[in-house]
């Protein structure tokens, strides 16, 4: 049995306001999108997923994730909510494979796409292929020894290195909260192993299959409106990725933002929203 996703929900201002799905991406949690959901909800009824095995969401049984297991898993909630779709569909990183597969295979669920740093296949930069050896058999034990060794401090200051592009901006509220929930999820026992399957399923999603099943495949297949969100400075998505994808999508539309890391709906959430705002705002046509 699949369990239930956790959830967090914010209402809009407006009662007859659409809703917007936040997707999360690797180790994330429904708390990356605080700040944008802040500036969205006057426009759209909010709601932020934690995918299974990561946030307050229980693992999959069988303890293997891949990306159409995770979008499946949206797709089951989505389908529960009597009344929500289609939805405006927000993906970050692993999220944003998610977000794209879903919008691929289910298009009824979706009324527009918003991808920010993506993962999709490129030549991976320094630092993404140190996060891909993850996956190798074993590392997922000297991952969670490494963390034994380092003060959450410590963790804390790598993460955000490795995300935003000018960590001395992440707020000390912010800090905090990331804190806690990284203690919290310290006493887990699948959490390390999920870390593992997360890498292994962006390299499974990477691989050519002749299904069509690959990323730029589906971005193809993609008939909803799509906001493209990138960072200049990523340090795990290749800045070069943005035109390849602009022109992949049908219908698409291109930020770009200087000085800007992998997590641009944190980093510039004003900036995002209005992008988003814009998107969701636009007349539907056929």
């Amino acid at each position: 049995m699949n369990p239930p996703l956790a959830t967090a929900y914010t209402p809009s201002t407006r009662p007859d306001a659409g809703t917007a799905v936040f997707l999360h991406g690797l180790g994330g949690w429904t708390h990356n999108w605080a700040a944008l959901i802040e500036r969205l909800r006057p426009s759209v009824h909010c709601l932020a997923l934690d995918l299974p095995g990561f946030g307050r969401s229980a693992p999959p049984p069988d303890g293997r994730v891949t990306v159409a297991r995770q979008a499946a898993a949206v797709a089951r909630h989505l389908d529960g909510r009597a009344g929500l779709s289609p939805v405006h569909l927000v993906g970050n990183s692993l999220g944003g494979l998610t977000a794209l597969h879903l919008a691929a295979h289910r298009p009824d669920l979706v009324a527009t796409l918003t991808l920010v740093s993506p993962v999709l296949p490129a030549v991976p930069s320094a630092q993404a292929l140190r996060i891909s050896a993850l996956g190798l058999p074993g590392a997922s034990r000297l991952y969670a020894r490494r963390l034994s060794a380092q003060s959450p401090d410590r963790q804390l200051d790598e993460l955000y290195a490795l995300i935003w592009a000018d960590p001395s901006r992440v707020t000390a509220d912010q800090r905090a909260t990331e804190a806690r929930e990284r203690l919290r999820r310290a006493e887990l026992p699948y959490v390390h192993a999920m870390m593992a399957e997360g890498v292994r399923a962006v390299v499974r999603a990477h691989r050519w299959r002749p299904d069509g099943a690959a990323p730029w495949r589906q971005a193809r297949r993609v008939a909803a409106p799509t906001l493209l969100v990138y960072g200049r400075d990523d340090r795990l998505v290749p800045f070069r990725t943005a035109a390849r994808a602009y022109a992949a999508f049908r219908d698409a539309r291109l930020l770009t933002l200087p000085g800007v890391g992998h997590v641009a709906m944190q980093e510039h959430p004003d900036a995002v929203a209005a992008a988003v705002r814009a998107l969701v705002a636009e007349p539907r046509r056929p």
